[in-house]
């Protein structure tokens, strides 16, 4: 039986052009169908662009206070790149404003420019076409007005970097594997790679192929997983608040009896360093 209230993780591989706050909503809505009630939590650890297919982790009730530490795990990306071009959002979202000359790149270069720049610890500006506040609205909201946006650098890690594909000199187009931490913006990675190239670049493809232990051949699709929720019994809001609170009483009178045994020990261990009190002798 699932128990939505006390919580739940569900690992989805989220499908192109949908947010992940619309994966997150989905879930909700077919969660609060089956359990009669609209006091049903759902959150995701990790956003992912509408234009980034992968591992998505979905949390239910209880279970979204492990948000924080679930997107903190390492995380890897497979990046389709394109470069000689450049967009105002760095992917497919808007459209091409700039195109350079790439002829001059090829394979060792890339390497070059891979090893030497973009391994380990590095700064990165956050796109501002992203979800960053200034001064308290998201980024992406003042950029669609065409306001300047300027944000700080952020120090991540990239732990490894390499080349899966180069259509050079052909066709410019690269394909990356990247395992990186937490808060790394690969449509960033690819405008900076570009311009390390002594080009622009932005990016075609995004796919996250894994979260922590999470790989993405362990996740279902939403539509799968809204099967899945479809054919499951409940633990019903009331039966999921009972048992909690049992369990809290529980944990309680446990708490209660190991307070009281580390008291009563650290008595014993007073008396036993007391010293003894000298008795007068009569002469």
């Amino acid at each position: 039986m699932l128990n939505p209230i006390e919580g739940e993780i569900f690992y989805i591989d989220k499908p192109l052009r949908m947010t992940s706050f619309a994966a997150v909503k989905k879930v909700r809505a077919v969660l609060r169908t089956h359990l009669h009630t609209r006091q049903v939590k759902v959150g995701h650890a990790g956003t992912l662009d509408p234009l980034a297919t992968g591992v998505l982790i979905l949390c239910t009730g209880h279970a979204t206070k492990r948000i924080d530490e679930l997107q903190a795990g390492v995380k890897e990306y497979i990046a389709d790149l394109r470069l000689g071009a450049t967009t105002p959002s760095y992917d497919l979202e808007t459209q091409v404003d700039a195109t350079f000359d790439w002829q001059h790149i090829d394979r060792d270069l890339i390497d070059r420019v891979l090893s030497e720049q973009f391994t380990g610890s590095i700064e990165q500006v956050p796109p501002s076409f992203s979800a960053c506040k200034i001064d308290g609205k998201p980024a992406y909201k003042l950029a669609r007005k065409g306001q300047d946006v300027e944000i700080r650098p952020k120090t991540l890690v990239i732990d490894e970097i390499e080349v899966l594909k180069c259509g050079l000199p052909d066709e410019p187009s690269l394909q990356l594997r990247v395992v990186c931490s937490k808060g790394t913006y690969i449509r960033a990675l690819a405008r900076d790679i570009g311009l390390a190239l002594g080009s622009g670049a932005h990016l075609t493809g995004l796919r996250r192929t894994r979260v922590g232990d999470i790989t993405v051949d362990k996740c279902l699709t939403l539509d799968q997983l809204v099967d899945k929720l479809d054919s499951e019994t409940y633990v019903s809001p009331e039966q999921a608040a009972a048992e909690r609170l049992e369990r809290e009483r529980i944990e309680n009178r446990q708490r209660a009896a190991r307070m009281k045994a580390e008291h009563e020990a650290r008595k014993q261990h007073k008396k036993c360093d007391a010293v003894p009190k000298r008795t007068s002798q009569i002469k």
